[in-house]
């Protein structure tokens, strides 16, 4: 799952080192979301801020889709009665809430490291949407 990172200089088109442009990717509460846009569409030089971008792009996506989805489910047990059964996803968004937090600062480690450190299925994905531009 891990490989190297690819030299690629001392700076990014970020102005600063790439390993702490790939970690800045991965911020929780937006502040992440916001450097991965910025660094996906600026970025050229460290294919290890590219790759890290998409990954977190690609991270946020299937949390932002996973949480809507739990609302239209939550909200449809309400409407059918099942407004106990619904009270049970609040836990169930905690606990994934928790999980993505601790993706997260495993990436954040991985990319201080300089790793290309690849989630499963989303991984492979931001690997080659990095090297495709």
């Amino acid at each position: 799952m891990a490989s190297p990172a690819a030299p690629s200089g001392n700076q990014s088109n970020l102005g600063m080192a790439p390993n702490i442009g790939a970690l800045l990717c991965y911020l929780p509460c937006c502040l992440g979301l916001i450097v991965a846009v910025v660094a996906a569409i600026i970025e050229k030089q460290s294919r290890l801020v590219r790759f890290h971008a998409f990954q977190s792009l690609l991270l946020h996506a299937a949390m932002f889709v996973l949480f809507v989805a739990m609302t239209v489910v939550q909200i449809a047990l309400a409407f059918v009665g099942g407004g106990a059964i619904a009270l049970l996803i609040w836990p169930l968004r905690l606990l994934i809430g928790l999980g993505v937090l601790a993706v997260q600062i495993i990436c954040m480690m991985k990319a201080n490291a300089g790793e290309q450190y690849e989630l499963p299925v989303i991984g492979e994905m931001a690997r080659k949407w990095a090297q495709g531009a």
